[in-house]
């Protein structure tokens, strides 16, 4: 498995994960909203709704996943039994890069976009 295919399968969930606190710094950078508002917003989204963003990240990557084994021609059960093994460390890699690129997008991308915006202190 290359590594273009592994972002391409992660890429949107990671993304869809990360709304919590990516879309405030998003309405900041378009002018919609001002720093204090999307501060508030990240608050609020992050600490009672970070699981939703979660499972829509969770799902998201699913999706992802089916999608990229259609293509692949993996329609039927019978040949996912055939390819069992790629199945299950294509899974396996994915899960790995979406939670590694969670952290590091939620954690250090999004976290110094908001301190150089002035969104967190």
């Amino acid at each position: 498995m290359r590594v273009r295919e592994i972002l391409n399968i992660v890429g949107a969930p990671v993304i869809f994960a990360s709304l919590c606190c990516l879309s405030p710094v998003i309405l900041v950078l378009l002018g919609i909203s001002t720093v204090s508002f999307a501060g508030s917003l990240a608050d609020t989204l992050y600490h009672g709704y970070k699981w939703i963003f979660r499972a829509m990240g969770l799902l998201t990557l699913v999706a992802s996943l089916i999608v990229s084994f259609r293509r692949k021609g993996v329609c039927t059960l019978d040949q996912a039994k055939r390819h069992r093994n790629e199945i299950i460390n294509t899974v396996l890699i994915a899960l790995i890069a979406a939670v590694a690129g969670y952290f590091f997008f939620l954690y250090v991308v999004v976290e110094y976009v908001g301190k150089f915006l002035k969104i967190w202190s």
